[in-house]
């Protein structure tokens, strides 16, 4: 927490994956329109990992981190409902310009001028940060900081089955296969089933399918077995209605392309780490719709508390570890395990 001796912060900086510190620096001041949140639990992202590696298209090293973040508000600036004070929230930390034709339409999610908060702005791994008011979102006391910490990560699977839903004509009914079984691969598969779609996952790791399948899959595959696009349809009944692609490298694309109907989607929400070709040739003659989908809005975040609240994701299956803020370098190397989901960093009052 800030320091009321010193008025200091600890903060993380990112220089490399093996180049994780924490500095020291002056405690921020919440200015108009702004509230300060003092940090209580911190989700690490794949995007994290990707551009702590140097491998992130859109996010430049060194970076300060944190966008998966709940928190106190502990202080508020001139224009602030005051009743924020003490409240618990959640930080939504898509930073919009707010007059773009996209944002004007409700698409701020793809804002034209879009920052993200722990991205391209230093972030909520910190013990406490300053962030503008509509920027958090209180919570009910019923959730918990563990699993509010999921709300940010689960917003853009649920962003991404309601936009998937609506290039198919909803998804109730549909056969869905989902490419990797990371979080948000995961979040999907949960999110696709709340939708009324049978689901089948893909992922390298046997850990992960069987991971999938408690999670609701009626099947899963390994996509670099030889059978893998019969083994798909085979688990689905057919061909799949939608595929969802959480990894997004060449491979996956051409695969998905394979695996989905003529007339079906592929939807690619992974971050690709840079141009990736794909078969036009296919994607013309079968009339196969590819469509991008990036981050969420408000409605997507609050669909998210609301499954969350329900008891609709089963932590234990999603937080495998946690870590103290001081050992965020230990943090981010065990994030790269790949038999990790998510990792926290909970960050508490100096030692």
């Amino acid at each position: 927490m800030v320091s009321t001796e010193t008025a200091t912060v600890r903060r993380i900086l990112v220089e490399g994956i093996d180049d994780v510190s924490v500095e020291t620096v002056a405690a921020p001041e919440a200015g108009s329109g702004e509230v300060r949140v003092r940090s209580t639990v911190v989700g690490i992202c794949g995007s994290d990992i990707h551009a702590a590696h140097g491998r992130h298209p859109f996010i430049d090293l060194p970076f300060r981190p944190g966008h998966e973040v709940v928190g106190i508000v502990d202080a508020a600036g001139d224009g602030v409902d005051p009743s924020l004070v003490g409240r618990r929230v959640v930080v939504e930390p898509n930073l919009a310009c707010g007059r773009c034709t996209q944002c004007l339409a409700g698409r701020y999610n793809i804002c034209a001028e879009l920052a993200v908060f722990g991205c391209q702005t230093p972030g909520g791994l910190t013990d406490a940060f300053t962030i503008a008011e509509d920027r958090v979102i209180p919570l009910a006391d019923g959730l918990d900081d563990r699993h509010a910490a999921l709300i940010e990560p689960l917003a853009t699977p649920v962003h991404a089955v309601r936009r998937a839903a609506g290039l198919v004509g909803g998804l109730d009914g549909k056969r869905v296969a989902v490419v990797g079984a990371g979080p948000i691969g995961l979040f999907v598969l949960l999110a696709a089933r709340r939708a009324g779609a049978t689901v089948v996952v893909a992922d390298l790791l046997d850990s992960k399918r069987a991971r999938a399948e408690r999670l609701g899959a009626v099947g899963s595959f390994d996509p670099a077995s030889g059978d893998a696009v019969a083994a798909a349809k085979a688990a689905l009944g057919g061909p799949a209605d939608v595929v969802i692609d959480c990894v997004s490298r060449e491979s996956s694309v051409a695969q998905a392309i394979d695996i989905v109907d003529k007339g079906g989607a592929v939807l690619i929400v992974g971050v690709a780490a840079g141009a990736t070709p794909v078969p036009l040739d296919l994607i013309q003659d079968r009339e196969i719709i590819v469509a991008g989908c990036l981050m969420y809005v408000r409605e997507d975040v609050q669909e998210a508390i609301d499954m969350l609240t329900e008891g609709a994701v089963p932590i234990d299956e999603f937080v495998t570890a946690e870590f103290p803020l001081e050992r965020a370098a230990e943090a981010f190397t065990a994030s790269t395990d790949p038999e990790q989901v998510k990792v926290l960093i909970t960050v508490g009052d100096r030692p």
